[in-house]
């Protein structure tokens, strides 16, 4: 399988897991960033802090978060409310830490990429 075939499967199940995870019986997720209870299949992303061309963070679960459409499209991912969140939630310097941890190299191989597919399946599968 080429590379990119499996770094797309990646994203697909990985954003996947971060927008139903928290989803309520309705299917409905809060926006990290603005607290509005949306759809997680229909209007809400799996919104990156530090942006998908960070590959050291691309597939970190405290990097991305459900946004709601707006937030994550029409107002660049409120990285500033993003960051605030996400001290809030994991402690001061998180943000600061993340940004840090993106700007290292990261070179994962195809096999590692194939188990992280095949964990993230095995999430989306338990989750109702």
């Amino acid at each position: 399988m080429k590379r990119s075939t499996i770094v797309k499967k990646l994203d697909k199940i990985f954003s996947i897991y971060i927008r139903k995870k928290d989803a309520d019986f309705h299917g409905l997720v809060e926006c990290y960033t603005c607290g509005e209870s949306k759809n997680w299949k229909y209007e809400i992303d799996a919104g990156h802090f530090m942006g998908r061309g960070k590959y050291a963070t691309r597939w970190d679960e405290q990097n991305v978060k459900p946004q709601c459409k707006r937030c994550n499209g029409f107002r660049s991912g409120e990285q500033y409310l993003f960051a605030k969140h996400l001290d809030l939630e994991y402690g001061d310097g998180t943000a600061d830490w993340l940004v840090f941890e993106s700007n290292q190299p990261a070179r994962f191989t195809n096999d590692e990429l194939l188990k992280k597919i095949k964990y993230y399946n095995e999430l989306v599968k338990d989750l109702k």
